[in-house]
């Protein structure tokens, strides 16, 4: 087996090609599962088998000696539901039945940090064909993550984040090829960082995403921390609606080594799930998300009962759940260090009725601090270009600043992206808070109710471009030059003409 070392583009590069079994057989939104789960499986199984090796140049042929000190691992892999198990019966019919049999041993062995995980994906379904064509597809997959370019032992990649990086390259990789349905639970990278700077987490902060997705948008907000201090002194909490995607979610915090973490299963709306006791929602220092855009059957039902008053400000439109999703984020804000970034489609900004009166209300409360306005086609699934909200609970001053910060982006063939100096300029400006001519304006609260709290970002910054003077005098000289060349050039013609017989 191959123990040279890696580097995270050869990683990335290996497991990329393992997707190469399915493609033009399933389709990408259902692969992503069997993949990504795979990948789990393989890292556990390898790092697993690295550490029984190293005991056993420690220890001997002790085999019981060995088994209590990995009683001290992070987890627990019974030995029937290694990778390597599974590989070697891989020819024999039913490799559909024993990954799921191995993913549910791995589960039960480790029940306080992987229950329910793989209860939504089984690879033992009809979505992957008949029998014969199921049990070749996962023999082809087996094989695949089997290559020496996919030793993911401890011992060959270092200590480096290689495999969390893998993962998170094949979920966006996943949310660009899949469109819409793979881009709902993934916010591109630097959409992320910039809510999470702009965030600024601290060391002991609670940090909470109601729709997380994958996660990286909490882990985002954690790697900052430790960045900065060293520390993993804090705490993410998460929720998720779609059963496959939270799936994601726990094996993604697993592989990053987030395991002080709570991630749940549910919708945030109808039956939120992070309690601070049976009556009353839990509050958090940070609290970021990109909800899904205009959710249309948001449980506007339910609304007007709410048992947590989420809603009081207003319910927000049957067939719009943006404000629901922000509603409930003020909410859970702690008092007095609550802050949170949401990403919203424009008409969050401008659009009247209850929307409008529930924009009011925030704004009079002075709890609204700054509205970023972003490139088109950054996210993916949707061309629409979209905004970051910004609320504090204990905000400086009682203005809004807006940044338009739609022009400042790197285009590519389907999709466009924010660079560093695109990011570090809008934290810059947030931080400064101070007006920047056709970039940021801040705004009073009366010049807000002056604009009947329509948010619109053209609204307060003007960035129209005077078109430079036309000088008229020069433009007739230059034509008259011209007529005179034209004519010029008409009599050298007719020379010409005459020259070759032509009258």
């Amino acid at each position: 087996m191959s123990t040279s070392p890696i580097s995270q583009d050869g990683i990335n590069a290996a497991v990329w090609s393992a997707c190469d079994t399915f493609r033009g057989t399933v389709d990408p939104s259902i692969y992503k599962d069997y993949v990504l789960t795979m990948l789990f499986l393989k890292y556990v199984s390898d790092v697993w088998q690295d550490h029984y090796d190293e005991y056993k140049k420690q220890y001997g042929d002790h085999p019981a000696l060995i088994e209590e000190m990995l009683k001290n691992e992070r987890f627990v892999l019974p030995a029937s539901a290694s990778f390597y198990a599974l590989h070697t019966q891989r020819h024999a019919p039913g490799n559909g039945e024993r990954i799921d049999k191995a993913l549910h041993a791995i589960e039960d062995a480790n029940i306080a940090k992987l229950r329910d995980v793989f209860q939504d994906i089984s690879f033992n379904a009809n979505k992957l064909g008949d029998e014969q064509q199921k049990n070749d597809i996962l023999r082809h997959l087996l094989e695949d993550f089997a290559k020496p370019a996919l030793n993911l032992r401890p011992s060959r990649v270092g200590t480096l984040d290689v495999i969390g990086n893998a993962y998170e390259f094949l979920i966006k990789n996943f949310a660009t090829t899949s469109g819409k349905k793979a881009g709902e639970f993934y916010t591109p990278p630097e959409v992320s960082s910039l809510m999470a700077r702009l965030m600024d987490p601290q060391e002991g902060d609670e940090i909470c995403d109601p729709t997380c997705g994958s996660g990286s948008l909490l882990m985002k907000c954690g790697r900052l921390i430790r960045e900065r201090t060293g520390s993993r002194k804090y705490a993410l909490y998460g929720q998720e609606a779609i059963g496959s995607t939270w799936a994601l979610a726990k094996m993604n915090m697993f592989l990053h080594g987030e395991d002080n973490h709570r991630v749940e299963w549910g919708d945030t709306i109808r039956n939120p799930k992070l309690l601070d006791g049976a009556a009353s929602l839990k509050h958090f220092d940070i609290v970021v998300a990109n909800p899904p855009f205009s959710l249309e059957k948001w449980g506007h039902e339910g609304a007007e009962a709410d048992r947590f008053s989420r809603f009081r400000r207003g319910t927000p439109p049957r067939t719009k759940g943006d404000y629901a999703f922000v509603l409930h984020m003020v909410e859970t804000m702690k008092p007095g260090t609550g802050r949170m970034a949401v990403v919203v489609p424009h008409g969050v900004l401008f659009r009247g009725a209850a929307e409008g009166r529930i924009r009011q209300k925030l704004i009079e409360e002075n709890l609204l601090d700054v509205v970023i306005g972003l490139p088109e086609k950054l996210f993916y699934g949707t061309g629409i270009p979209a905004a970051v909200l910004v609320l504090r609970k204990n905000k400086k001053d009682d203005k809004v600043l807006f940044i338009d910060a739609s022009r400042d982006f790197e285009a590519g063939k389907n999709q466009n992206y924010l660079r560093e100096a695109d990011l570090q300029r809008i934290l810059d400006t947030a931080s400064a808070r101070q007006g920047v001519d056709k970039y940021a304006h801040l705004a009073s609260p009366a010049e807000i109710a002056g604009n009947d709290f329509n948010l619109n970002i053209p609204r307060y910054v003007d960035t129209f471009e005077e078109e430079e003077a036309i000088d008229l005098m020069a433009v007739r000289k230059e034509r008259e030059q011209l007529k005179a060349e034209l004519a010029r050039l008409e009599v050298q013609m007719d020379v010409y003409l005459k020259e070759l017989g032509y009258e």
